[in-house]
């Protein structure tokens, strides 16, 4: 790709840029399920999911991991096809294997499933959590897979030594048992900070998203790569526009309050400086309940983003 240099943004993490550097969409998503089966406001019937896919194979999109992204937009290592996508999946739902995967091979398509360790196996909750076969079927089939940590935790929020406890356990629990490298991280509730992403970077991890609700380029910086929520909302049209790199007015409302929660954010982190927050510390002690509470969490975050976009 001629025209392109690589650069070391302020905080030490290369990013890439060009004249006319491409804008790529990376979708996120979350539950494959119908509305009679959650009331997650981040599900997607499988149905729907069907006809996104339907239209992107017909408009001649071609998918790759969110890895292979990373590595050509902070190096630009391989090469992209004409029209690229990248799907993404968090937490490690139960559906994705029995609806999302099925529709992805009949179309020839990859992705990236970030895993949330702790809830792996989990049947005794409202979701079934995909199990250790699952998941290397899954890679088997050709899907990465990442982490996203081990309990769904609010990073940017937690004590040095749980930051590197989620981090580090995770990636090796999944490393341990698939047999392979896991070098992506996708954040929780995608927040992070500059110290969270330097701790990612000292532990191993190459890459990492977040949510942002953008396009990706190369001048996001490889441990803050944006993706495009998709959501029970979404329409038809809204897709459409999502992967033609049309900034909605859905998505700018996202982006806004996604900014006002990171201000908040960043002032409840330094008032509590090196404490464990008391969600966090509830949530090591009723693990059995923890994955309904990280869903309600985006559910309400989700809720919360529809209602600023209106």
């Amino acid at each position: 790709m001629t025209g392109v240099k690589n650069f070391t943004d302020e905080e030490g993490f290369g990013f890439m840029t060009a004249a006319s550097a491409p804008r790529i969409p990376v979708l996120m998503y979350h539950e494959i399920r119908g509305e009679a089966e959650t009331a997650s406001p981040l599900a997607v019937a499988p149905d729907v999911f069907g006809s996104q896919l339907a239209y992107l194979h017909e408009a001649g999109f071609s998918t790759l991991t969110a890895g292979e992204l990373a590595a050509f937009l902070s190096g630009g290592a391989g090469e992209l096809p004409e029209r690229p996508v990248v799907l993404t999946f968090d937490d490690g739902y139960g559906d994705f294997y029995t609806a999302a995967l099925p529709v992805m091979k009949r179309y020839g398509f990859t992705g990236t499933l970030f895993q949330t360790t702790g809830w792996v196996g989990r049947t005794d909750v409202a979701t079934r959590m995909l199990n250790w076969r699952e998941l290397t079927e899954i890679e088997q089939a050709g899907v990465e897979i990442g982490a996203h940590t081990v309990r769904h935790p609010q990073l940017d929020q937690l004590s040095e030594q749980d930051l590197r406890d989620e981090l580090y356990t995770s990636k090796s629990a999944l490393e341990d048992h698939l047999g392979l490298a896991v070098p992506g991280l996708a954040y929780p509730y995608g927040y992070s900070s500059r110290h969270v992403r330097e701790v990612a970077r000292e532990l191993g991890y190459t890459y990492a998203y977040v949510v942002g609700n953008a396009m990706t380029t190369g001048a996001a910086g490889t441990f803050a790569f944006p993706r495009l929520t998709v959501r029970r909302a979404t329409t038809a049209d809204g897709f459409r526009d999502m992967v033609n790199g049309v900034d909605t007015f859905e998505l700018r409302g996202a982006r806004m309050l996604t900014k006002g929660f990171a201000v908040v954010r960043r002032a409840r982190s330094a008032l509590k400086l090196g404490q464990e927050p008391a969600w966090y510390r509830e949530a090591k002690a009723e693990d059995l309940a923890y994955p309904a509470k990280a869903a309600d969490q985006d559910a309400a975050a989700a809720d919360s983003a529809a209602e600023a976009a209106e």
